[in-house]
């Protein structure tokens, strides 16, 4: 996954994966997002990013899986 921020039009850019965009969908005023030609979500725009994704704090955590009993 790759995060890109643009300050000056204070957009956020979110690659999950590395595949051709075959269709960009608005998903809100402010947020669209790209899938390919079986519907896999790609990658997501959002625009007004502080605003809209609180991107002024951005943390990635991985859980380690937990087996139950």
């Amino acid at each position: 996954m790759k995060v890109k921020y643009f300050e000056d039009t204070d957009t956020a850019y979110v690659e999950l994966l590395d595949k051709p965009v075959f269709e960009t969908r608005e998903i809100s005023e402010n947020i669209l997002i790209d899938v390919d030609e079986k519907g896999n979500l790609v990658s997501m725009t959002i625009e007004h990013a502080k605003e809209n994704a609180g991107l002024w704090e951005f943390s990635y955590q991985e859980i380690p899986h937990r087996e139950t009993a």
